[in-house]
C-alpha cells in the first residue's frame, strides 16, 4: 500500500528479514523513549537481542510485522495468531509504535489498516485482540475508529517505578 503524506511518499508493507536492522533500531528507540508503554525494558530488550524478532519474521502468516516507511522505517505493528485448533480464530495486535515526530499524520491509521487487510486474508481468522494503556486516549480512539471495542480492563498490568498502569482489553471482529 502506498499513500501520500504531506508531500512525502509513505510506503506501508509487510516486513521481511531484510528489514531486521530497521525493526531492531525502531524497537530499541520505542522501549527507550517510552518505557511506560512496553512490557520489556530497554535493558531486557538489548539482552534478548535481535533473535526473537528474526524468529517472528520467519513465521510467515502466523506472525508478522507491518511497517511504514518515509525515508526509513517510521512506524510498525506486530500481528500474532494464536496456536491450537480451538484458538486459531484469534489474532493479537502488539508493539504498535510510530516515531514521535511522525505522529498525527495518519501513519498509525495506515499501519492498522494494512494489518487488518492482511489479517482478513488469513483463513479461519475471525477476531483481533489488543491491549492499550487506559491513559493512552489517542491510541484507544484510533483502535475504536476501526471498530475495536473495550471488553474489559486489566488493573495494574504495568508497574513503572512506583506507579501502576491499567490496560483496556479491546477486540475487533473481522467477519
Amino acid at each position: 500500500m502506498e499513500a501520500r503524506n504531506r508531500n512525502t511518499r509513505m510506503l506501508v508493507r509487510k516486513l521481511t528479514e531484510n528489514d531486521l536492522e530497521a525493526i531492531w533500531a525502531l524497537r530499541l528507540q520505542s522501549v527507550k523513549d517510552h518505557p511506560e508503554v512496553f512490557s520489556s525494558t530497554y535493558e531486557e530488550t538489548l539482552a534478548q537481542g535481535k533473535e526473537p524478532i528474526l524468529q517472528r519474521l520467519r513465521q510467515g502468516d502466523s506472525m508478522f510485522y507491518v511497517g511504514a516507511f518515509e525515508e526509513g522505517l517510521v512506524g510498525m505493528v506486530r500481528f500474532g495468531r494464536e496456536e491450537g485448533l480451538k484458538l486459531r480464530h484469534q489474532g493479537s495486535v502488539a508493539s504498535v509504535y510510530v516515531l514521535p515526530e511522525k505522529r498525527g499524520h495518519g501513519i498509525g491509521r495506515a499501519l492498522m489498516q494494512e494489518l487488518i487487510t492482511q489479517a482478513k486474508q488469513l483463513d479461519g481468522l475471525e477476531q483481533l485482540h489488543l491491549s492499550v494503556l487506559t491513559t493512552h486516549l489517542a491510541a484507544r480512539r484510533l483502535y475504536q475508529s476501526f471498530g475495536f471495542e473495550v471488553y474489559g480492563t486489566a488493573p495494574r498490568v504495568i508497574k513503572f517505578g512506583e506507579q501502576y498502569l491499567d490496560e483496556d482489553l479491546m477486540m475487533f471482529y473481522l467477519r
